[in-house]
């Protein structure tokens, strides 16, 4: 195997980690930028892109202390390139070619969602063929794998992700960005007494979830036109509890068709309580990351480039940064 060194910021997380033999997480530093772009209500990429450039050298010094490693043992550069917030990616981009090129080691070009789907793979191990779901701000996916870093989506979202959705929801009730984790707890302490429509329950792999946002949004409004009070814990209990449904209901379709061994469950929603519990009930096998790498972070960007290591997949130096690229495109052999 390999000591890989990963960079990740695709978004308004600065983070660097070093992972040794695909196992042995030697650290993994994260700089988050939540507080700053709370006031914001969201992410505003200029200001993000700005505070990776500021913080990048001190995260990546930090991540060689804690791992009590000489930067020279490094075998191979990785980092995310894509998908992700263009200005934030390359920041990531141009310190990991700069560290390939003065190490001449080789670099490892990572697509975003393979690093949180190998994010189950740091403290679990994978069994092929699997299932992965996709759930994060910026995608909803259902992953058919074969075999190891094989992909084929087989189902994806028609418009809002499950993570944008959260937060849309919540910024409308006027909670605290992100408006995710404050559902999932508010939900917790509701219950399911408001009607809502289930999305797109067709019986396909495909999700949808703008008509389930509207129609929180337009109870809501409707509520407050009549001078009345809605029960906050109850409306996010009842739109939490449908949302997951959909979730977990169009997965186990698709693990029982396919006859997938287990589901692997990645991306920053795979850290929802309700989520868990619901597919905690499966009657199939179904592996959650670590709660410290669900959300964006290196050492899940290093857990794919050991694959790729094994495989030598390396980039040339002239990779460049795209806000999205194909998943299926990196499978093994492509």
């Amino acid at each position: 195997m390999a000591v890989i060194l990963a960079i990740e910021s695709s978004c308004d997380e600065m983070s660097v980690a070093i992972l040794k033999d695909g196992k042995d997480l030697l650290s993994n530093v994260v700089a988050s930028q939540i507080d700053i772009h709370k006031q914001y209500g969201g992410v505003v990429p200029e200001i993000a892109s700005r505070k990776h450039v500021e913080c990048v050298s001190t995260v990546l010094k930090e991540a060689l202390n804690k791992a009590n490693i000489d930067i020279h043992d490094i075998d191979a550069i990785a980092v995310t390139k894509g998908p992700g917030l263009v200005g934030s990616l390359h920041v990531g981009m141009q310190e990991a070619k700069t560290l390939a090129i003065a190490l001449k080691k080789p670099l490892i070009g990572v697509h975003h969602i393979a690093g949180h789907i190998y994010a189950n793979q740091i403290e679990n191990e994978i069994h092929y063929p699997c299932l992965a779901l996709v759930v994060s701000g910026g995608h909803t996916e259902l992953v058919y794998m074969k075999s190891e870093f094989n992909f084929k989506v087989i189902g994806s979202t028609f418009d809002d992700a499950i993570g944008e959705t959260y937060d849309k929801v919540g910024r409308v009730l006027h909670l605290p960005y992100p408006g995710g984790p404050v559902l999932d707890k508010m939900a917790h302490e509701g219950k399911h007494t408001y009607k809502l429509p289930v999305p797109l329950d067709d019986g396909s792999y495909n999700f949808s979830f703008s008509g389930l946002k509207s129609a929180v949004i337009n109870l809501n409004h409707k509520y407050e036109q009549r001078g009345e009070q809605i029960n906050m814990n109850d409306l996010a209990c009842s739109f939490q509890d449908v949302a997951v449904e959909s979730l977990s209901s169009k997965a186990l379709k698709a693990a029982h068709d396919l006859h997938v061994k287990e589901i692997i469950v990645a991306g920053g929603v795979s850290a929802n309580k309700g989520l868990r519990e619901k597919m905690a009930n499966s009657d199939i096998p179904v592996i959650f990351p670590p709660m410290k790498y669900c959300t964006d972070n290196a050492a899940m960007i290093a857990s794919a480039a050991s694959v790729m290591y094994k495989y030598k997949k390396f980039a040339p130096l002239n990779l460049s940064v795209k806000p999205s690229y194909d998943l299926e495109q990196e499978s093994v052999g492509n």
